[in-house]
């Protein structure tokens, strides 16, 4: 096998990936030709994932390098207000993440409650026991270091480290479990496979970031289910 080519797509993810294909193709006009309400209404997943699959395919390939030199302080300031609003992005995050939010003025969120995307438990948060629910970066801040962030200056780190899309709230236990590691050797239960790869391909995308071979074979398969 040649160096950056992946493993052949399983049977049944390919014959997926071939009906994703194909109705996309012809999505619009279908649309409008069917008589039956429920095609409409899946038309837009449809779409939606074989987007997530063509993102997904145009993705470079590429191996992780040696770690040397990574330190969190070489992504900036943490959990900086890069959009501005007043509130730091973990407090943002929370706020968006956890239901009942219970807050001190307008950013501090004291309380609230995790349905947490990693295991599906509900977690009750409360600022005294903030470890409780963490803030994970989906796309990995080391991981991202060995694939190519290292030669990134620090504005464009800092960025890619407190970006909203990159960020979620989660349960402590799997996120210490997950630490820095791609898909190809971590995952999430199956019911949030699919908007797991989604989150990781759209950062990946957006920063040009790659992946590794066995990443990438780990998402093809997380978007089969979608």
């Amino acid at each position: 096998m040649k160096a950056g080519e992946g493993m052949p797509w399983p049977k049944a993810t390919t014959a997926v990936l071939l009906a994703l294909a194909t109705g996309v193709a012809g999505c619009s006009v279908e649309v409008g030709l069917s008589d039956d309400p429920s095609a409409e209404a899946a038309s837009p997943r449809v779409s939606s994932t074989a987007r997530l699959v063509r993102d997904l395919e145009g993705l470079r390939v590429a191996a992780e390098r040696p770690g040397g030199g990574y330190d969190r302080d070489r992504f900036g300031t943490r959990w900086k207000d890069i959009d501005r609003n007043g509130c730091d992005q973990r407090n943002d995050v929370l706020a968006r993440d956890l239901r009942d939010v219970r807050k001190r003025g307008d950013c501090v969120v004291v309380a609230g409650t995790l349905h947490d995307p990693y295991t599906g438990r509900t977690i009750a948060f409360v600022k005294s026991d903030a470890d409780e629910v963490q803030i994970d970066h989906v796309y990995p801040l080391a991981l991202a270091w060995r694939m190519g962030a290292s030669e990134w200056d620090e504005d464009r780190r800092e960025r890619f480290a407190n970006d909203h899309d990159n960020l979620l709230a989660v349960w402590g236990v799997p996120n210490r479990q997950k630490s820095d590691s791609g898909p190809g050797e971590w995952k999430p239960r199956k019911a949030f496979q699919c908007d797991y790869a989604a989150r990781y391909v759209a950062v990946a995308k957006k920063y040009g970031l790659p992946v590794t071979r066995a990443d990438r074979d780990a998402l093809r398969t997380f978007t089969a289910s979608c």
